[in-house]
């Protein structure tokens, strides 16, 4: 199989994050931080070397500030819900995925006022449309690194600058450019950055984290022992125990740190060149075929691995069972659990294809997708 669904989650993996996971599970699959004996105090390491690691790669200080969850949702919603109360406002956009727009839709009718900012069809979103649409009660600004359907990158850096001189905090949600893409996250200034580990970080599904920058304050959404300060009834007032209720995956974890440091050993500027390679040769080759309909900017550089395209005529759904079954290549087809982007891009309520290429996959790889897609669309021809 020819796997292009990188964007939903990479394989494969690289084997140092394999033989981590065996490792752990194997050997040191105690509770971290629970008890005193060799095994749970291993474990407990395996959990400090990959929050070092997280750190490092992403141009923290104090690791202490990542809070390790199951996925990037679980961290939108911690960011999400841990700040936001009834009478504030947000202001987010109209590329989001429902990992943002869900929970603020569950905040909004708590009394959270939400405006959402809108792209045009190509995923371009500019600071000055988010900066006026600040109020006096905007306590955060909830915005995606790059589109996961069409994978345009946001401004960031702007954006921050425009909400920091109105002292607002800003929640970057990196599904699609953490690992690939580099985020450093003291030197920008992201107050709050969600991340999932089963994508560009090359972790195990079951992981992902969010950081906390010291100027920002959550409240616990979910309750529990840490095994820190278990003589009290209430949650510990230090991080990262205040958000980690619960018995951490360990395997999955050491799993996520070993990914990490594949990305430092790689390189990441290497891993970005590959793809943001290998998405300009997909761009190229769609562009030829009579009927495609490529969304996004054409400039690859200019988003994450992600190539959203439609052929007239044809049900998404259906291109993408036949590249499956006839062609042995994996796409993900429909909304991608993004209805704003597709209403944004105009591809709304029947979806797009989406190929995503990742650091494992080739050129080769690519030819054999776009020559599928030709046959698919019935070889009408070059534009």
């Amino acid at each position: 199989m020819i796997y292009l669904d990188n964007a939903a989650t990479s394989h494969p993996k690289p084997e140092a994050v394999y033989r981590r996971v065996d490792d752990v599970l194997r050997n040191f699959s105690a509770n971290p931080g629970r008890s005193g004996h060799g095994m749970a105090v291993e474990a407990d390491r395996v959990i400090f070397d990959a929050r070092e690691s997280l750190a490092t790669l992403f141009g923290i200080k104090h690791s202490d500030r990542i809070i390790f969850t199951p996925n990037a949702t679980a961290a939108l919603n911690l960011a999400l819900k841990g700040l936001l109360k009834p009478g504030d406002h947000c202001v987010t956009t109209s590329m989001e995925h429902n990992s943002v727009t869900r929970p603020l839709k569950f905040l909004s009718q708590l009394g959270v006022e939400v405006t959402k900012v809108g792209a045009t069809a190509e995923g371009i979103l500019n600071a000055a449309d988010i900066a006026s649409a600040i109020k006096p009660n905007t306590k955060l600004v909830a915005v995606t690194h790059a589109s996961n359907v069409i994978g345009t990158i946001t401004p960031i850096e702007e954006i921050i600058k425009a909400a920091h001189e109105k002292g607002v905090p800003v929640l970057l949600d990196a599904a699609q450019t953490a690992g690939p893409v580099g985020i450093d996250v003291e030197g920008l200034g992201v107050d709050l950055l969600a991340c999932p580990g089963h994508k560009g970080l090359y972790g195990p599904q079951g992981t992902g984290f969010l950081y906390i920058s010291h100027d920002v304050r959550l409240k616990p959404i979910i309750f529990g022992g840490t095994g820190s300060r278990s003589d009290t009834e209430i949650m510990p007032d230090f991080l990262p125990d205040r958000y980690e209720a619960g018995t951490l995956n360990t395997p999955g974890i050491a799993g996520l740190g070993a990914g990490a440091e594949f990305i430092m050993s790689e390189g990441m500027d290497r891993i970005r060149a590959h793809e943001a390679g290998l998405c300009g040769q997909l761009i190229d080759g769609l562009s030829g075929i009579a009927g495609i309909k490529l969304y996004g900017v054409m400039d690859a550089g200019r988003r994450a691995s992600v190539v959203a395209f439609n052929i007239d005529g044809m049900d998404p759904a259906a291109v993408g069972d036949r590249l499956d079954s006839e062609f042995g290549i994996a796409v993900r087809v429909g909304i991608h659990c993004a209805p704003d982007a597709h209403r944004t891009m105009g591809s709304f309520p029947k979806g797009a294809i989406r190929m995503s290429p990742g650091y494992f996959n080739t050129p080769g790889d690519i030819v054999t997708a776009v020559e599928a897609v030709r046959a698919i669309a019935g070889a009408k021809g070059q534009r």
